[in-house]
């Protein structure tokens, strides 16, 4: 069974598909795509069915990266068939344990930033979304820095599981 790890930012047009894309790209370099399956949402519904924001895909196409996204919306029963949720900012984080069925289920989400050691008491990745295209490539620069922290964790995991 498949290691399954959810990102999930606001409104899944921005955040959350940067993550999940860069992550994936990790997964297939680390030869563990096989192992492991990756989505992203968002906490709120404003954007279902639309694609990321086109800095987003912008920003992500510039750097090599596909830019292919449908956003959608979180849902509490989700938690059932995933094993690590990643909160992109503390509100998400807040937001998400509040949906959570149980204790086991809150324990699943974490702050992307707190797989980056550099990242020090800055734990949020900051919403691009009101910004120019740098505050987009501020975001992926500190989404790139957590995932590979991330993808560490998850190798452990996984390991663990075989």
């Amino acid at each position: 069974m498949a290691y399954r790890v959810c990102f999930v930012c606001t409104g899944n047009i921005c955040r959350s598909p940067m993550a999940e894309i860069v992550f994936r790209a990790r997964l297939q370099e680390a030869g563990l795509d096989a192992l492991v399956e990756t989505d992203s949402a968002g906490t709120g519904g404003w954007h279902e069915g639309d694609g990321a924001d086109p800095r987003t895909v912008s920003v992500l196409e510039a750097a090599g990266y596909p830019g292919h996204h449908v956003a959608r919306q979180f849902r509490a029963e989700w938690f059932s068939r995933l094993d690590l949720v990643i909160a992109l900012d503390r509100e998400h984080l807040r937001e998400l344990r509040r949906l959570a069925p149980g204790p086991e289920d809150a324990a699943k989400v974490r702050l992307l930033r707190s797989y980056d050691p550099a990242a020090g008491t800055e734990a949020e990745v900051a919403d691009p979304y009101y910004g120019d295209l740098e505050g987009f490539e501020t975001c992926l620069a500190e989404v790139e820095s957590a995932v590979d922290g991330l993808l560490g964790a998850v190798r452990e995991e996984v390991k663990e599981r075989s």
